[in-house]
């Protein structure tokens, strides 16, 4: 007769008391090997070559996608929340500039997906931004159109941007004004003259995004663009420019003859 082994002497499975991402959960074959399975490995190794071979432009957004989400999601088919992700935001733009709080609301996005996201949009800002930063503005307007637009064209909320020039024209500071709603930016021209002044800038460039994707101004914006170019002028301070960015083109005040 084959000897009982006493329950205690049996091993326990593993736990981990720790919480679980849910985009951390892996897949791990039967066997209990901790690697990839060959059909994701081939996948993933598929398009990481068409990715360097042909570059971003040979892709769709939700590949591109799927390559950010390999880092995030090292052992499961990511396809799935790729293409969930684009259906829902739109475009690989609109979903790393989703706000975190959004982004967490789909399904199989946790944590580590949503750093992922948040640390690609904020190395193509920064890139952007190094293309303008202590540069003369005028002789490099296109690498400015380029900045507010990445920084601005998929909010989903109205954001109101001042860039201050100095006597050169060169920028030396980017900063938010004011934040809004889906369709309004409290906007207070005096504010914006005050730092100015604090600058020590003596010209500047208005910049707001409209959500809707449709960059015409409101009467609202006419407005408000006048009471600042007026106090501006008071104070010796030149108004380049008003630009509003839309999802896919900028709209210039200058360009129009608003101001």
């Amino acid at each position: 007769m084959k000897q009982l082994r006493h329950l205690s002497e049996a091993p326990l499975p593993f736990f981990d008391p720790s919480p679980v991402d849910q985009d951390e959960v892996t897949i791990i074959p039967a066997d209990g090997a901790d690697k990839i399975p060959s059909y994701l490995r081939n996948h993933r190794k598929r398009l990481r070559d068409r990715f360097l071979a042909g570059g971003a432009q040979a892709m769709p957004d939700y590949e591109v996608l799927e390559l950010v989400l390999f880092r995030a999601i090292p052992r499961q088919d990511v396809k799935p929340l790729a293409r969930r992700l684009i259906e829902v935001f739109g475009d690989f733009n609109r979903v790393i500039s989703a706000p975190m709080n959004r982004l967490m609301e789909v399904s199989g996005v946790g944590e580590a997906v949503v750093t992922e996201l948040k640390i690609v949009e904020a190395a193509a800002q920064r890139m952007a931004r190094s293309r303008v930063l202590q540069r003369h503005v005028i002789s490099s307007w296109d690498a400015v159109l380029d900045y507010c637009h990445t920084m601005m064209a998929h909010r989903e909320t109205e954001q109101f941007r001042v860039l201050y020039l100095d006597k050169k024209n060169v920028l030396i500071a980017d900063e938010q004004q004011a934040q809004g709603t889906v369709d309004h930016v409290p906007v207070y021209p005096r504010e914006v003259v005050k730092r100015a002044l604090e600058l020590n800038a003596s010209a500047l460039i208005l910049v707001h995004n409209h959500p809707s994707g449709d960059p015409t101004p409101s009467e609202a914006d006419i407005q408000m663009t006048l009471q600042i170019d007026d106090a501006a002028r008071a104070l010796g301070l030149t108004l380049h420019d008003h630009l509003i960015v839309g999802k896919s083109r900028e709209l210039s005040f200058r360009a129009k003859g608003l101001i």
